[in-house]
């Protein structure tokens, strides 16, 4: 099954960690975690904090531990496809949460969002319609979907991925159906 990732991070300093994740299923069912801070986890920025709106002192009241959000992770998304909007910084965190709990860092792997996009597309507008084509059909729905402003906040993040998705699904058999 297709599930889309996102996280939230403390930074985007090459010692950012993540505070929050987020993954929803193809079928809408979702998880979503506050993650509190691992004892060597001592990177913060106040400016991704104004972005995301979650405090330090949040995570450690309101934080899983980190052991327990990368044990439920293994266990839920394990065999699943995995996808992200931006699988070099989503990719990261994952790893840093993964070490940190124990397990091999590339014990998930995320693909990025538009592989998942364009193989929808391509599945349902068949191989009469050009790559360049279908390319600038998942970009257009892309921009038509773009929030504004972005909700930077892992499950809203990661439930916008999953519609994008189902809009390009739907729309490309719609395409298909009127050519």
């Amino acid at each position: 099954m297709i599930v889309f990732l996102d996280f939230e991070a403390s930074s985007l300093s090459k010692k950012s960690v993540p505070v929050e994740v987020a993954s929803v299923f193809e079928d809408g069912s979702s998880r979503s975690f506050l993650i509190k801070p691992a004892p060597d986890w001592t990177d913060w920025s106040p400016d991704a904090e104004k972005i995301h709106r979650i405090s330090r002192e949040l995570l450690l009241a309101e934080g899983a531990p980190v052991e327990e959000v990368a044990k439920e992770m293994i266990g839920v998304l394990s065999g699943h496809a995995l996808y992200a909007s931006a699988p070099s910084w989503d990719g990261k965190w994952l790893s840093v949460l993964l070490r940190s709990a124990g397990f091999p860092r590339h014990a998930l792997r995320l693909a990025k969002s538009d592989e998942a996009f364009l193989a929808a597309a391509r599945e349902a507008m068949g191989e009469t319609v050009s790559e360049a084509e279908i390319s600038a059909f998942v970009e257009t729905i892309k921009r038509q979907t773009e929030p504004s402003p972005p909700a930077h906040r892992a499950l809203p993040d990661a439930m916008l991925e999953l519609q994008r998705w189902q809009i390009i699904r739907t729309q490309a058999a719609a395409a298909k159906r009127s050519s």
